[in-house]
């Protein structure tokens, strides 16, 4: 029997999760042998090739000067910053408590469209920013005996993602997204580079490693991919809550690859979270108008 349009969209956003999940996974595999800066390198020479493999294929190389486009500097910023933090925390934390954290972006584009592009927000969408902020503090614990500095890093993260989000968003439509995503890419790599040598240099790579993030970058792809084509399917507002089965993953391959065993603190904050998200995403539905945490929660998290 055939799947209507809504559980292909949310079939595909599963898919989707599961390969960003996979290639956190990956890194977070690969930093223990290897530091960030060369992590961010060799991922980067993988990643950029596929991409712009697919990007040349598609004929979306063929303007390149529309990557001076303004939005796609401030774009790949957002993009730097958050692959940077996010990766510093995943080094130091269990990949489920920064997925949880990571969970906040919706809701911090939306506060951000409200604060800085006078988008309207209703109460009730204000009230769900803030317990969704209020589960992210539950899961940080400021203060508190079970607090981890590194958590803070996750949450610049989520702010620099929502710098990137937003300036997706203001993109013209005729600069191809393949174009963008390229180029992110290569800056991201590049980026990686100069970092090698201050944190500590090149360490000489096992087959093991080389694999680790070669797999890493595909799977990136397929989480690229398949994030289109669910946005391609049915309704956004039916669509968008599957994006949350990526903290599902990330506890799954949090236990069976590091034996990660999320607290209390971590469930009862990612519940709040994603509750809220949930209801700002419902709130959108019953007002039947599109904003930019919509934008965000379909838009792709391959940091």
């Amino acid at each position: 029997m055939a799947l209507s349009q809504n559980l292909r969209g949310a079939s595909f956003m599963v898919v989707s999760m599961a390969g960003f999940t996979i290639n956190d996974a990956l890194v977070k595999l690969a930093s223990m042998e290897m530091n960030l800066g060369q992590v961010m390198l060799v991922r980067g020479i993988f990643a950029t090739s596929l991409i712009a493999l697919l990007a040349w294929y598609k004929g979306a190389l063929s303007a390149p000067r529309l990557i001076l486009h303004p939005m796609v500097g401030l774009r790949a910023i957002g993009e730097l910053g958050g692959t940077i933090f996010f990766l510093i925390a995943l080094q130091h934390l269990p990949i489920a408590n920064v997925a949880a954290v990571m969970q906040a972006l919706p809701l911090m584009v939306t506060l951000a469209a409200a604060l800085f592009l006078g988008e309207g927000v209703g109460w009730r969408r204000w009230l769900a920013i803030a317990i969704g902020f209020a589960g992210v503090m539950v899961i940080v614990r400021p203060g508190f005996e079970g607090f981890n500095a590194y958590a803070l890093f996750a949450l610049v993260s989520v702010a620099f993602c929502a710098l990137r989000d937003l300036a997706t968003r203001h993109l013209p439509s005729h600069v191809p997204s393949l174009l963008v995503s390229t180029i992110t890419a290569a800056m991201v790599g590049a980026c990686g580079a100069v970092l090698i040598q201050p944190l500590g240099g090149w360490t000489p790579m096992t087959t093991e490693g080389i694999t680790l993030l070669a797999v890493a970058a595909l799977v990136l792809l397929f989480g690229y991919q398949f994030i289109i084509m669910s946005m391609r399917c049915g309704d956004i507002s039916f669509i968008a809550p599957f994006r949350y089965t990526g903290l599902l993953w990330a506890i799954a391959l949090g236990y069976l690859l590091f034996g990660d065993v999320p607290d209390m603190a971590m469930v009862v904050g990612a519940v709040i979270i994603v509750g809220s998200g949930i209801y700002a995403l419902f709130r959108e539905q019953v007002v039947k108008r599109p904003t930019a945490a919509q934008t965000a929660t379909m838009a792709s998290d391959g940091v």
